[in-house]
């Protein structure tokens, strides 16, 4: 047993609970991939991440809300903010990553069944709008920098700015009339930002 710096004993308590609360993440991301959200239940999330039912209720008030959680947990992840310098490099990088889930069947199947359950049901569809909030922020992030860069001009719209950068995912994502490639980010890109800035 190890001592904090004030002399009690450490119990481990904490970082047990940091290790459970990953553990329900990945255990609902992997299930969710697997057998899509309508086969997924808090019981079947309980038993692959090895806790309690009511260790996952504790947390989390219902299925969406972890179900949208885990998902927001593994999209940091493998879509993350990047900071290359330029807002033809950090878009460029962003969409590529996004684009790369269009290449993984399994991984389309699971985002394409999450919005079509937003559509559906009414208590589902706030916790995905909450998660769509979280990845627009990402790109009105980068936006902002670049006008702060004088990349962009001052008056951008920059929420028009940012449904363009995604319009291409998921329209091709959810209509699937053409590939996503992450091979076409940089002339996706470069597309959006003619239009922003009027330069080629």
């Amino acid at each position: 047993m190890s001592i904090t710096p004030s002399g009690a004993p450490r119990t481990g308590g904490r970082l047990r609970n940091e290790d459970a609360h990953h553990s329900v993440l990945e255990a609902t991301a992997a299930l969710l991939v697997e057998s899509g959200y309508g086969a997924l239940t808090i019981e079947g999330v309980a038993k692959r991440a090895n806790v309690a039912k009511s260790t996952v209720y504790r947390w989390w008030r219902s299925k969406p809300a972890l179900v949208m959680d885990a998902y927001a947990h593994e999209t940091a992840a493998s879509v993350p903010e990047p900071d290359t310098g330029t807002l033809a490099g950090d878009l460029t990088a962003f969409v590529a990553d996004l684009y790369r889930i269009g290449r993984d069947p399994v991984r389309t199947k699971a985002l394409t069944g999450l919005m079509a359950e937003a559509q559906l049901d009414p208590t589902f569809a706030e916790p995905f709008r909450a998660w769509v909030a979280t990845r627009r922020e990402v790109v009105e992030t980068l936006l902002t920098r670049a006008v702060t860069r004088e990349e962009l001009p001052a008056a951008t719209d920059l929420a028009h700015a940012t449904d363009l950068v995604f319009g291409p995912f998921w329209y091709r994502l959810l209509v699937a009339h053409a590939p996503l490639d992450p091979a076409d980010a940089e002339a996706h890109v470069a597309t959006v930002l003619t239009g922003l800035t009027g330069r080629p």
